[in-house]
């Protein structure tokens, strides 16, 4: 049985560097932090994304001269319910689309 378990542990760590990949004990506080790791980045990709959607729906208001809070801050007020994601896509690959949007909620 620990045999089993000890390969189980090794083949979970294949390609990690130096002893961590070899010894049973350095092993598992690799996969202990690992899930650590994981799981707290799951959380900030997301951040992440919204950052991303930000920056690209303030790109697509510059030329329009409106900016980014005053544009959300209409969008709210207005009552148009579209997300960030979607406004990001509209953005870059729907210009003329976008435009409406935003000539709507001026």
């Amino acid at each position: 049985m620990s045999v089993k378990t000890r390969r189980y542990t090794l083949k979970k760590v294949k390609g990690y560097r130096h002893g961590r990949s070899k010894k049973e004990r350095q092993a598992n506080e690799a996969i202990v932090h690992a899930g650590a790791h994981a799981f707290a980045h799951r959380r900030d990709k997301k951040n992440d994304y919204r950052r991303l959607w930000q920056v690209r729906i303030s790109a697509g208001l510059s030329p329009l001269g409106i900016s980014y809070s005053k544009f959300i801050g209409a969008l709210k007020k207005k009552k148009i319910d579209l997300d960030r994601k979607i406004l990001a896509d509209l953005a870059e690959n729907h210009k003329d689309v976008f435009e409406k949007i935003v000539n709507e909620v001026r």
